[in-house]
C-alpha cells in the first residue's frame, strides 16, 4: 500500500484507535491531519508523526458543529490543497439503560458519533468529487451489529454509520469515491483497561482468538481501505472482532 502524496483527515485521532490510524497512515506515505477536540492530545499525536520524519497538522475542532468541521476542512484545503481520504473515527460513550438515559445523554452520542460522518463527508466530498478521488472510512463498532445493553445510544450510532456507509456509497460510486466501514470488537483501548480483570477474563473466553485486538489492527484495515488496492471496494463492512462475529 502507497498513499505518498495523498492527503488524510482522521477525526478524534488524538489518542486510541484514532491515533493508531493516522500513525499507520503516514507510515504507508499519507500527510495526515489530527483532529481533537482535545487540543493538546491532537497535537501530541501530530508530534508524535513527526518525529518519525513524516509530515503532520493538527487541528482542534468539535465534530459535532458544521461551522467548526468547515474551518477545519477550509484550513486544509488553504494548506495542502486538497482531501483525499477521511476517517470518520470521533465518537463517545455515554452509557445507561434506556429507562434513565437522559436526552442529552443521547444526543451527545448521536451528535458526535454519527452526525459528525454527515458533517464531515459532506464537507469533503466537494473537493473529492471534483477530483474524482477519495476514500471515506467510517469506524462503526460490533455494538452497532449486535446490539449491547446499557448502550441503545452508542449502538444505535454505529449501526446508523452502517447504513450511512452503504448509501453514501451508493451514491458516489461513479465518481471514484469508495465508502467502507470498519467494526472492531474488543480492542486494547483505555475504555478496555478499565475494565474489571476478572471481566475482560470472561469477555476473553467468549472470543475465538482468545485475546482483545490491538488498535493497530484496526489501522491495518482502514489503511488497506483507503489504499489503490481497494479501489474496487465500496459499502462494505469488516468486522475486526477475533471472530466473535455475532456471538
Amino acid at each position: 500500500m502507497d498513499l505518498t502524496n495523498k492527503v488524510a483527515l482522521v477525526t478524534g485521532s488524538g489518542r486510541g484507535i484514532g491515533q493508531a490510524i493516522g500513525m499507520k497512515l503516514s507510515e504507508v506515505g499519507a500527510t495526515v491531519v489530527i483532529n481533537d477536540v482535545d487540543e493538546a492530545a491532537a497535537n501530541q499525536a501530530a508530534e508524535l508523526i513527526k518525529s518519525q520524519q513524516h509530515q503532520s497538522l493538527a487541528i482542534a475542532a468539535d465534530v459535532s458543529s458544521a461551522d467548526d468541521i468547515n474551518r477545519m476542512v477550509e484550513t486544509i484545503k488553504r494548506t495542502y490543497g486538497k482531501i483525499d481520504i477521511l476517517v470518520n473515527n470521533a465518537g463517545i460513550s455515554r452509557d445507561k439503560l434506556v429507562m434513565v438515559m437522559s436526552d442529552e445523554d443521547w444526543d451527545k452520542v448521536l451528535n458526535i458519533s454519527l452526525k459528525s460522518a454527515f458533517l464531515c463527508s459532506r464537507a469533503v466530498l466537494r473537493y473529492m468529487v471534483k477530483q474524482r478521488w477519495g476514500r471515506i472510512i467510517n469506524i462503526s463498532s460490533l455494538a452497532g451489529v449486535v446490539g449491547n445493553a446499557g448502550q441503545a445510544n452508542y449502538a444505535s450510532a454505529k449501526a446508523g454509520l452502517i447504513g450511512f456507509t452503504k448509501s453514501l456509497a451508493k451514491e458516489i460510486a461513479s465518481r471514484n469515491i469508495t465508502v467502507n466501514a470498519v467494526a472492531p470488537g474488543f480492542i486494547d483501548t483505555d475504555m478496555t483497561q478499565k475494565l474489571d480483570d476478572k471481566y475482560k477474563d470472561e469477555l476473553k473466553k467468549r472470543i475465538p482468538s482468545g485475546t482483545f485486538g490491538s488498535p493497530r489492527d484496526v489501522a491495518e484495515a482502514v489503511a488497506f481501505f483507503a489504499s489503490d488496492e481497494a479501489g474496487y471496494i465500496t459499502g462494505q463492512v469488516l468486522n475486526i472482532d477475533g471472530g466473535i462475529g455475532g456471538l
